[in-house]
C-alpha cells in the first residue's frame, strides 16, 4: 500500500501534467484537423491525379494518426480523472492506473508510427514533384525534353499544408509519449 502523502503527489503529479498533455495535444489536434479540413476542401490536390501521387496515401496515414490522436485525448482525459480518483478515499491500484497510462503509451507509439509512414508518402511525394519541375526562374512552363514535351508541376501551398498537419499530428504524438512515459515513472517511483 502506497503511503498517503505519496499518493496525493502521484495524484497531483497526473492531474497537472494530464493537463498540460491535453491542452497541448488539443491544440495541435485543432491545427491538423483544421488543415485536414482545408485540404478536403480545397480540392485542389485531387484535382490532378497524376501530380498528387503519393498525397492520398500521405493524408490517409495523417488521418488515422489524427484519428490515433483523438484516442489518446481520451485516454489523456481518462489518466487525469484516474489522477483525482488517487486523491479519493477509494483510489484505483497502481496496476490500474499503470495499465491506464501504458494504453495511453501504446496508442501514441502507434499515432507517432503511422505518422511517420504518411511523411514518408508525403515527402517522397513532393520530392518526386520537385523533381520534374523544369529548372529556370520564371516558374511552370512546359519545355522541349529528349521524349517530347515535358510539363511541370509546381509545389502549392495546399501540399505545403499537407505536410504541415502531418508534422502537427507527429509532434502532438511525440509530447504525448514524453508525458507518458514521465507519468509511467512517476507511478513507478519508489519513496
Amino acid at each position: 500500500m502506497a503511503d498517503p502523502v505519496d499518493l496525493q503527489r502521484i495524484s497531483g503529479a497526473l492531474r497537472n501534467v494530464g493537463w498540460v498533455r491535453f491542452w497541448t495535444q488539443l491544440a495541435l489536434a485543432v491545427v491538423v484537423v483544421g488543415v485536414l479540413l482545408f485540404n478536403s476542401i480545397g480540392a485542389r490536390v485531387a484535382s490532378n491525379a497524376q501530380r498528387a501521387v503519393g498525397l492520398g496515401p500521405g493524408l490517409s496515414f495523417t488521418t488515422l494518426s489524427f484519428l490515433l490522436l483523438a484516442w489518446s485525448l481520451w485516454q489523456c482525459w481518462l489518466v487525469i480523472r484516474c489522477g483525482r480518483a488517487l486523491a479519493s478515499p477509494v483510489h484505483p491500484s497502481r496496476g490500474e492506473t499503470s495499465r491506464l497510462i501504458k494504453r495511453g503509451l501504446l496508442v501514441d507509439l502507434a499515432g507517432l508510427t503511422i505518422a511517420a509512414v504518411g511523411y514518408q508518402a508525403l515527402a517522397g511525394s513532393l520530392f518526386l514533384q520537385a523533381s520534374m519541375q523544369a529548372p529556370g526562374l520564371f516558374g511552370p512552363m512546359s519545355y522541349q525534353g529528349s521524349q517530347g514535351p515535358i510539363s511541370t508541376f509546381p509545389i502549392t501551398s495546399i501540399e505545403m499544408l499537407s505536410v504541415l498537419s502531418n508534422t502537427q499530428v507527429l509532434f502532438a504524438h511525440l509530447i504525448g509519449l514524453m508525458f507518458t512515459l514521465w507519468m509511467l515513472q512517476r507511478v513507478h517511483r519508489r519513496g
